[in-house]
C-alpha cells in the first residue's frame, strides 16, 4: 500500500503560478512511476498531466502536450515527495489534480486530489 498526500491547490489567476507537492508514505525507489493527473468539471476521466518514473537518478519525466513548456514535474527522495510547477496558468487548467503511484506489478495509487481554480 501507498498513501499519497497532496498539498498546494489553491484560487490563482491566469498567467499566475502555483506547486503542488505529494508526499508518499513509502519510498520513490520502491515505486516505479509518480505523477499528477487532472480531472476537469465535467470531465469524464482523469488525464495524464506529468510522471516521472523511477529509471535512473534523475528519472525520465513525461508531460500532456497542453501542459508542455509550462508545467515542471520534479522529486525529492530524502523526502518522499514529488511536486507540480505550474505557471502561467489558464482557465483550462482548472482541475481537480491527483498525485499517483504506480507499482512495479502495475498497481495504481491516489492520492484524495487537491482543488486548483484559475480565474481573474
Amino acid at each position: 500500500q501507498v498513501q499519497l498526500v497532496e498539498s498546494g491547490g489553491g484560487l490563482v489567476q491566469p498567467g499566475g503560478s502555483l506547486r503542488l507537492s505529494c508526499v508518499s508514505s513509502r519510498s520513490f525507489w520502491t515505486i516505479y512511476a509518480v505523477g499528477w493527473y487532472r480531472q476537469s468539471p465535467g470531465g469524464k476521466q482523469r488525464e495524464l498531466v506529468a510522471t516521472i518514473t523511477n529509471d535512473g537518478s534523475d528519472g525520465t519525466t513525461n508531460y500532456a502536450d497542453s501542459v508542455k513548456g509550462r508545467f515542471t514535474i520534479s522529486r525529492d527522495n530524502a523526502k518522499r515527495t514529488v511536486y507540480l510547477q505550474m505557471d502561467n496558468l489558464s482557465g483550462e487548467d482548472t482541475a481537480v489534480y491527483y498525485c499517483n503511484g504506480r507499482s512495479y506489478h502495475d498497481v495504481n495509487y491516489w492520492g484524495q486530489g487537491t482543488q486548483v481554480t484559475v480565474s481573474s
